[in-house]
């Protein structure tokens, strides 16, 4: 594991009966922008790279490995500054992950970007994201967001940069 990673190496613990636990990357560069990446599957639609954790897998591993296929990006690319845990949502009925989970438990880890633009690729072997873009964390349009996930956003960013959004 990197050093950067040293300290920061949290167990698997499991989610809420019928949650699916997931991690979340807020990456953010030097001058506190963020990273946001847009959904290959909805245009207009922007959020942090995220995905769910393997059984036996520790809540950094999924990390690394969620981040390296969703963004491309290698460990050493970036540190681990916080994390916070139990930010959960429900999925409205008939979203596809449904059938297996009614919704997710999320941590986020708020990681240092380490590297520059040309380390980021969105064009991996199974893209997520379609382009992304670096914005001001009071810069995030909520509405970019299914209304299931909005609450989350809404309490990460306030948690994390102590930044009040709300839906317009």
């Amino acid at each position: 594991m990197p050093e950067n990673f040293a300290n920061a190496e949290y167990k698997y613990e499991p989610a809420a009966e019928e949650l699916r636990s997931n991690v979340a990357l807020i990456l953010e560069r030097g001058d506190g922008n963020i990273f946001v990446g847009e959904r290959v599957d909805r245009h207009d639609a922007w959020q942090f790279p995220q995905g769910g954790v393997d059984a036996g897998e520790s809540l950094v591993d999924a990390l690394c490995r969620e981040v390296k296929e969703e963004i491309g990006l290698a460990s050493e690319a970036y540190e681990i500054m916080e994390r916070r845990g139990g930010y959960r949502y429900i999925f409205p009925a008939g979203h596809g992950r449904g059938d297996h989970y009614k919704g997710q438990q999320q941590t986020y880890f708020r990681c240092r970007f380490l590297g520059n633009d040309g380390d980021v690729d969105v064009n991996t072997s199974h893209p997520e994201f379609s382009r992304y873009q670096w914005i001001a964390p009071q810069d995030f349009n909520i509405n970019w967001l299914p209304e299931f996930k909005r609450r989350v956003y809404i309490r990460v960013l306030a948690d994390f940069y102590g930044v009040s959004i709300s839906s317009s």
